[in-house]
């Protein structure tokens, strides 16, 4: 399964639409931050495995895309980390974690 980045405004709303019929799952990504790589890791260990088919899977990077990064959390009324996994359904926040609790063992828990 592959993950689609994100890098404009209209795409994160085209996201935040279909979250209505599909669950959306996106991972805030510092490109910077050690931290944030294990999470990427995580996030492609898991996307490796079986990940639930009824989902789609978004990377934003903070640093690269920050009007939509700071989009998202004013949307969402999440406060901004990095890395930040958070899953949408219904237009509105379901799940949202971040730092080392993005693995891939809590995604399957959350998701599956």
């Amino acid at each position: 399964m592959e993950w689609n980045e994100i890098t404009t405004l209209n795409e994160w709303v085209e996201i935040f639409d279909k979250s209505t019929e599909r669950g959306q799952l996106i991972l805030k990504h510092s490109t910077t931050c050690p931290v944030s790589a294990n999470a990427l890791r995580e996030f492609e260990d898991y996307l490796k495995s079986t990940p639930n088919q009824k989902i789609d899977y978004t990377l934003v990077k903070v640093l690269e895309s920050r009007p939509v990064s700071n989009k998202i959390a004013d949307e969402l009324n999440v406060k901004h980390e990095s890395p930040q996994m958070i899953f949408i359904k219904d237009k509105a926040k379901y799940w949202a974690t971040s730092h080392w609790a993005i693995t891939k063992e809590h995604m399957t828990a959350v998701l599956d």
